[in-house]
């Protein structure tokens, strides 16, 4: 059976229920009510369980959403800047998406302690985002899956909101050596 698309205004409600409920997750954690939720969004309790059944359903589709919208963002990077520019770019959304995941953290174990693996095809979307990024920056010889590490590494080093000038620089550090890998 194929899913129908999303009328207009469904669209608009999902989309809208999963902004509210990034940031009430973030801010709250997972016991913010399910309510609470689809009151800040302006939509009934009825059209929230009716994209999402569950709260780990909805947990799930945040954290999905964010993963799809950093990953799905290299096309325009790479139309709009030079490729090395467009690698760097990419980079600081990746902190932005650690720092919300980070804030998301307590709702995705619960995601996970009741079966789920909102993180099953994380990995591979991600270095598959830094392949095409390396590639159209010349330096398809290096290994997506070190950047990413490193990547992984600079968001737990400095992914605060205050750190975030410090993060910048370790990116740019990071973009120097693969810079000096290039050349």
């Amino acid at each position: 059976m194929t899913e129908r698309p999303l009328r207009a205004d469904a669209r608009r409600n999902r989309e809208r229920l999963l902004q509210v409920a990034m940031r009430a997750f973030s801010d709250t954690g997972p016991e913010v009510t399910l309510d609470s939720i689809a009151r800040t969004a302006g939509v009934g309790i009825g059209t929230l369980y009716r994209h999402f059944p569950t709260r780990e359903a909805l947990i799930e589709e945040v954290y999905r959403t964010e993963l799809t919208r950093l990953c799905d963002a290299v096309p325009a990077l790479l139309a709009d800047l030079p490729a090395d520019q467009a690698l760097r770019s990419w980079m600081d959304r990746y902190i932005d998406y650690m720092a919300a995941k980070r804030g998301l953290a307590d709702a995705l174990r619960v995601v996970i302690a009741a079966g789920g693996k909102p993180f099953a095809h994380s990995r591979e979307r991600l270095v598959g985002a830094i392949t095409e990024l390396l590639a159209a920056a010349g330096l398809g010889t290096v290994d997506a899956g070190d950047v990413l590490m490193a990547l992984s590494g600079i968001s737990l080093a400095a992914g605060e909101p205050a750190q975030r000038e410090q993060a910048g620089r370790l990116l740019d550090l990071l973009m120097d050596g693969l810079r000096f890998r290039r050349a």
